[in-house]
C-alpha cells in the first residue's frame, strides 16, 4: 500500500491537467485523435468545440480529480476509491459500447482501454485496502 498515496496524487494531477485541456481547448483532443485515426484508416470523429458535452466532460474530470485528491488526503477511507472505480469503469464500458454501436472512433477504444486500466488499478488498491482492514 506504499504506492496508494503517490498513485492517488499522480491520478489527481493527470486528471486535473486533462480537465484543464478539455476546458481550454476541447477541440484539440479530437483533432489529435483524428490525426492518428486517419493514419490508421479509422473514421474521423466530428469535432464539437463548445457546447453541452464538453461542459459535462470538464465536470466529470473535476469530479475524478477531486476523488483522486481525497484518496491521497484520506488513504484509509474506502469510499473515495470505490466511487472512482465506478466512474472509470462506467466510462470504459460506455466507450466500448459506443465504439461497437456508434462509430469506430479511435478515441472511443482508447478511452475504453485507459479508463478500464485506471478503474482496474484502483480496484486492486481497493481490494488490498479491504484485505488489510480485516
Amino acid at each position: 500500500m506504499k504506492l496508494y498515496r503517490p498513485v492517488s496524487l499522480s491520478l489527481c494531477i493527470v486528471f486535473a491537467l486533462v480537465g484543464l485541456l478539455f476546458f481550454i481547448s476541447p477541440h484539440m483532443v479530437l483533432e489529435f485523435f483524428n490525426g492518428l485515426s486517419s493514419s490508421l484508416g479509422m473514421s474521423l470523429m466530428p469535432i464539437q468545440s463548445f457546447g453541452f458535452y464538453p461542459l459535462l466532460t470538464v465536470g466529470y474530470m473535476y469530479l475524478v480529480t477531486l476523488l483522486a485528491f481525497l484518496m491521497y488526503r484520506h488513504p484509509t477511507n474506502r469510499d473515495f476509491p470505490i466511487l472512482l472505480i465506478h466512474g472509470k469503469l462506467a466510462t470504459s464500458i460506455l466507450s466500448l459500447a459506443f465504439f461497437l454501436v456508434h462509430g469506430q472512433y479511435l478515441i472511443y477504444i482508447t478511452n475504453f482501454i485507459v479508463d478500464g486500466f485506471i478503474g482496474i488499478a484502483v480496484l486492486v488498491f481497493y481490494l488490498k485496502m479491504k484485505t488489510l482492514s480485516r
